[in-house]
């Protein structure tokens, strides 16, 4: 059996800006659970600039019916009302400088538009004189699960950090990685999404997103969604 590969590179500048891609194509394969058109592995990256206090930056990526990544657009909305009012209370809380909170999420769809698995990150961090005093960065992943404890379950999870006190600039990487075995696949061996994300925190009360999910098998329709706020 061959696999498709396709590989897309994002970065930000100002908006969003498609840098390049690369396809390897291959003939799509079928499902073992029979569901149509299989579109083999798939990896995905890409940046997002974090918005404004107040404001969320997303991006929709679909699986086209040619197999290829269709991008939708970059687009900017209020932030939650969950997350306007904790980062409104991290900013009231603060004794001295500047305190910001952001939030990130790294999901895969399917093509019914039921999340199959997801990586989330909150780091909160404390700017003084263009220096970073203190940061933090909490890691949870989320996944779908079926009826008879089946479905997608979280393989592994790790997150880093190498800086949180004192620094100019601090990067933290989370991943996680998700196995399937349920209603599509009984073997437990078809299926696996493996999630990274990474921000970096500045001492100017900047920030921005870094993502990246690897599929061991797609479908069309199935759909990247990533974003911060």
């Amino acid at each position: 059996m061959t696999f498709r590969s396709t590989t897309v590179a994002l970065a930000a500048a100002g908006l969003l800006s498609l840098l390049g891609s690369t396809t390897a194509v291959a003939a799509p394969a079928e499902s073992p659970a029979g569901q149509g058109r299989e579109c083999g592995a798939v990896r995905l990256t890409g940046s997002l600039p974090a918005p404004a206090p107040g404001q969320a930056v997303q991006q929709q990526v679909t699986i086209g019916a040619d197999c290829t990544p269709q991008f939708g657009p970059v687009t900017y909305r209020p932030a939650t009302a969950a997350a306007s009012k904790t980062a409104a209370a991290v900013q009231g809380a603060a004794a001295a400088g500047t305190t910001r909170q952001l939030r990130s999420w790294n999901e895969m769809f399917d093509c019914c538009n039921i999340r199959m698995t997801g990586l989330y990150t909150t780091s909160t961090w404390t700017t003084d004189g263009g220096r970073i005093t203190t940061a933090a960065t909490e890691a949870t992943q989320g996944n779908n699960r079926e009826p008879w404890n089946a479905g997608w379950s979280v393989k592994s999870a790790a997150k880093t950090d190498d800086c949180t006190t004192d620094c100019a600039v601090v990067h933290t990487k989370a991943d996680a990685e998700f196995s399937y075995q349920g209603i599509f696949d009984v073997t437990g061996n078809w299926y696996f999404n493996t999630h990274h994300s990474a921000v970096q925190l500045n001492g100017d009360a900047t920030a921005s997103c870094t993502f990246d999910v690897e599929l061991r098998h797609t479908f069309i329709g199935w759909n990247w969604q990533r974003g911060c706020e």
